[in-house]
């Protein structure tokens, strides 16, 4: 579904191409990076890791995931410009 070219950007202009890359980029990383401090702390809590191996495993993890998503997001956005 095609976006609305009515649709105004924050001071009354249209957002760039790179500008919709970078928040498509964004959201992404911050999507992936939600799933995968569950994902990572779920699987850090069940392979028998506590204190700062968890955490630093849900930080790998988290990192991984929102990078990978943030990518997708972005390659889609990049699509729709």
């Amino acid at each position: 579904m095609p976006v609305p070219t009515s649709h105004q950007a924050a001071g009354g202009q249209s957002a760039s191409c790179f500008q919709k890359l970078r928040m498509g980029f964004m959201m992404g990383c911050m999507i992936g990076g939600a799933t995968g401090v569950l994902l990572g702390g779920f699987g850090a809590f069940r392979g028998g890791l506590r204190g700062k191996e968890m955490i630093v495993q849900m930080g790998k993890v988290a990192a991984q995931s929102g990078g990978s998503f943030g990518i997708f997001m972005a390659v889609a956005q990049g699509l729709r410009c």
